[in-house]
């Protein structure tokens, strides 16, 4: 059976910390259990006190005692104790099916650290896994074989289980690069999360972060971030 993603959370309103800033730009983020969100999923966070009307989505990257390693970018003026309200978790996460052996992990235009939170699971699943990407990340295990953006359509062809990484107004590129149209073997499974502004953050479908699937109009904050690939590439 196809896998499914990872459903939404019953959401939480809380109180976390940044404790900690590292050199590849992820983040610690100290915070109850229960608002630690997938891979995949988010949490808006509003720095205590910040003039800033808005909250600011942040991405799973890594598990980290008391909280979760947060991937980049955080806003320049949150610094390590700046307090934070914190949403979430919101939104829909990847999941690796159990039958994945052979994983491919493709950022495709930026750091790879939302993805980083899938290696140990797959790794639990003793599959093999390639991470794609063109920007370097600390701490990659070295099971993990790592290939540049080049080499993504021979990856992609290669794996029965794809995580994907991508902004919205790439999504057309990705496309093109993968071959829509059959031109390309797919693997079995592949999932995608779509970057794009979420200024509401589920609450009031303000349009920001619209996507167009199959002639329907979904938001990612809500429906995704993460898609199905093929729903996406089709549409």
């Amino acid at each position: 059976m196809p896998s499914m993603r990872v459903n939404i959370s019953p959401m939480k309103n809380g109180q976390g910390q940044l404790s900690e800033i590292y050199l590849d730009s992820r983040a610690q983020i100290l915070c109850p259990p229960d608002l630690i969100p997938a891979p995949g999923q988010y949490i808006l966070a509003h720095a205590r006190g910040s003039g800033s009307p808005l909250a600011v989505p942040v991405f799973f990257s890594d598990s980290a005692p008391n909280g979760f390693r947060a991937a980049p970018f955080l806003p320049l003026a949150w610094r390590p104790g700046t307090q934070l309200n914190l949403r979430g978790p919101l939104g829909h996460g990847f999941s690796i099916p159990p039958f994945a052996r052979k994983v491919a992990l493709i950022a495709f235009d930026e750091s790879p650290a939302r993805l980083r939170g899938l290696i140990s699971i797959a790794l639990k699943q003793d599959a093999e896994i390639v991470l794609v990407c063109n920007s370097a990340m600390d701490d990659i295990p070295e099971a993990v074989e790592v290939q540049p953006l080049q080499a993504m359509t021979d990856i992609y062809q290669w794996a029965d289980y794809a995580a994907l990484d991508v902004a919205r107004e790439n999504l057309n590129q990705l496309g093109k690069m993968l071959g829509v149209g059959g031109q390309a073997r797919a693997p079995r499974e592949a999932q995608v999360l779509v970057r794009a502004p979420m200024p509401c953050g589920a609450l009031a479908e303000c349009g920001v972060c619209a996507l167009t699937i199959r002639h329907e109009w979904k938001m990612i904050c809500k429906d995704g971030p993460v898609f199905e690939l093929n729903s996406i590439l089709a549409a």
